[in-house]
């Protein structure tokens, strides 16, 4: 094992999967010559060229087509956007082109391409650079959605998102790059579509995923000096949802509260609860709580960020709000 930053884990999966396949190159602003607007592809274009590292123009609509396109021919893209903010822009080819090409063609065109970058705030950007769209992607059938917590699981699931020959959503943060963490030195892979139970409890789960899960465990800990004992799942993969691994903790532990970094209307967070009611209500001790961001734009006042945001206080008051415990 070796501890790198969480960007170190993303330009290893990367440049892993190049020299595996020829097939495989990136595209988007400042991938090249700048290493990547967060240094996540520092040093590719030294080892792979410019055909395969390709510093694109401030047109995401436009570079994510000829991306999209290309598959058609046989290649493999990496797509990143500086922020999914900027990914608006160019959804037309994610939604109505990447994620339909195969039932479109009758399976003549697999759409094996990954657009990936960071989700959702990173601290004083605005309301237009601090938006969660996990939901929004998870919505359109075609399209897997992954958003990792740490170095290890973004490795191995972007390795992953690269070999699988569905078009794959890969959501990270601006916050993570500098997280260390430690990666195996050797060849791994996690496949996509299987949660992680990062913490083993028996009085109410926590299902989380992203960097906003941090506030979970911090949570975790507080509450284990007042004798709760929490068990903390990360989704990693918001579609295909692990279900089952949900169901199995609910199970145990009767209680369910979910924690995310979006709006709370039409969010994964609600998803999930309405498939805990559909197959494990008879388990469920107490109402499920579900924790988002408030339901308005993000704010730039840093005061009202920090309401703004989900935080471990939150988490605390809806785990003892299942535990009825005031």
């Amino acid at each position: 094992m070796k501890t790198i930053q969480f960007r170190e884990a993303i330009c290893q999966a990367m440049s892993e999967e190049m020299r595996l396949d020829e097939s495989v190159y990136l595209i988007g602003e400042e991938v090249a010559e700048y290493n990547g607007a967060y240094k996540a592809s520092k040093g590719m274009l030294d080892e792979f060229g410019e055909k395969r590292i390709i510093d694109a123009p401030i047109a995401e609509l436009g570079f994510g087509g000829i991306a999209v396109g290309s598959t058609m021919t046989g290649n493999r893209p990496i797509v990143e956007y500086m922020t999914f903010n900027f990914a608006l822009v160019g959804i037309d080819q994610i939604i109505n082109n990447a994620a339909k090409i195969r039932q479109m063609s009758g399976g003549q065109f697999p759409c094996p391409i990954v657009f990936r970058g960071p989700t959702a705030s990173a601290g004083q950007l605005g309301a237009t650079h601090s938006q969660a769209f996990e939901n929004w992607f998870a919505n359109t059938p075609g399209l897997k959605v992954v958003v990792p917590s740490n170095p290890y699981d973004a490795k191995g699931l972007l390795k992953a998102a690269i070999r699988d020959n569905d078009p794959v959503i890969f959501m990270e943060s601006e916050q993570m790059y500098g997280d260390k963490g430690e990666v195996p030195e050797g060849e791994y892979i996690i496949p996509l579509g299987v949660a992680d139970v990062k913490r083993k409890g028996t009085d109410v789960t926590v299902v989380s995923f992203g960097k906003i899960i941090k506030e979970a465990y911090k949570a975790a800990e507080i509450l284990e000096k007042e004798g709760v004992s929490i068990e903390i799942i990360d989704l990693r993969t918001v579609r295909p949802m692990d279900t089952k691994a949900i169901i199995e903790s609910v199970k145990k532990t009767n209680r369910l509260v979910i924690l995310e970094e979006a709006w709370p209307f039409g969010s994964v967070a609600t998803e999930i609860a309405y498939r805990v009611q559909e197959q494990a209500f008879d388990h469920l001790d107490a109402p499920i709580q579900r924790i988002n961001t408030a339901d308005t734009p993000a704010a730039y006042s840093p005061v009202l960020m920090e309401e703004w945001l989900p935080n471990a206080q939150d988490v605390i008051d809806a785990v003892k709000a299942t535990l009825y415990v005031k």
